[in-house]
């Protein structure tokens, strides 16, 4: 935006400044103004170049130290007695100065402004493809989270089989040991007297950790019969039964007739007449 001729001050033409310029300023014969801090520093040598387009400024007038703000007493003198042609030629040089500063801030300003549009079309280009790779990358996890849940979905029918099977093991484990027990219970009541069973079934229905199984006394009109003898099925002692029988059935009934020794085969049988 062009700056205006009332209202906007003059910026300095140093690379990195740029600041407005007030109080004192370093004008030069190449168009140029200068603040009076770099103005100050870049004129001190010899010979002195202009820091905005490296022209050599060796004349006596080429660079000139003014007051932006003068008195009115200043004003009053400075083209007092000079010729109106004059006059005129000073302020249309005055002029064709301050046009030419505002022509170069408005050319600045452009650069500035195309510099910045090209800037803001290499990130627009740099986001459109960060964002296509972003949309790449989402679809590719999109993907993978539907192949997830079929492999979850396979998983739990697979789980559902499974406890379903393991459930049906159980009841038939439960009917098993079930059966085992009942044909525990009639192999023990096997030997067994009639009359005695009731007794061994309850005492077999006591819970566990009841050992009181001896009698007040022998039953009247009865023989004395002995007192059960217990035998442990396993190691933890849980399954235990007794017996009433004495010595003798006992043996009998746990006896069992060893087999025949076996034939020599190396023998040759011998006809007798």
């Amino acid at each position: 935006m062009a700056m205006s001729v009332c209202d906007d001050a003059l910026l300095c033409n140093f690379p990195k400044c740029r600041t407005k310029l007030s109080g004192f300023a370093w004008v030069t014969a190449c168009s140029h103004v200068f603040c009076d801090q770099h103005g100050s520093g870049e004129f001190s040598r010899s010979p002195a170049i202009c820091p905005a387009c490296s022209s050599a400024l060796s004349g006596k007038l080429d660079i000139v130290r003014t007051e932006l703000s003068p008195s009115e007493e200043y004003k009053g003198m400075v083209l007092a007695g000079l010729r109106p042609d004059i006059v005129l030629d000073i302020s249309a040089r005055a002029l064709a100065f301050w046009c030419y500063q505002v022509h170069q801030e408005r050319m600045y300003q452009d650069y500035s402004l195309s510099r910045a549009d090209t800037q803001l079309k290499q990130m627009e280009k740099v986001l459109t493809q960060q964002n296509q790779s972003r949309e790449l990358e989402l679809t590719a996890m999109r993907g993978e989270i539907a192949s997830m849940k079929k492999v979850m979905d396979e998983y739990k029918r697979k789980y559902s089989e499974v406890s379903e099977r393991l459930m049906e093991r159980n009841r038939q484990y439960q009917k098993l040991q079930g059966l085992y027990d009942s044909l525990r219970l009639r192999n023990m009541v096997v030997g067994v007297g009639e009359k005695d069973a009731p007794l061994l079934k309850q005492q077999l229905q006591q819970p566990r950790g009841h050992q009181d199984f001896t009698t007040a006394g022998p039953r009247q009109g009865t023989p004395t019969q002995r007192s059960p003898q217990f035998f442990s099925i396993g190691p933890d002692g849980d399954n235990r039964f007794f017996s009433c029988l004495d010595d003798d059935r006992g043996r009998n009934f746990f006896h069992f007739s060893s087999p025949p020794p076996p034939r020599d085969k190396g023998r040759a049988f011998v006809i007798r007449p």
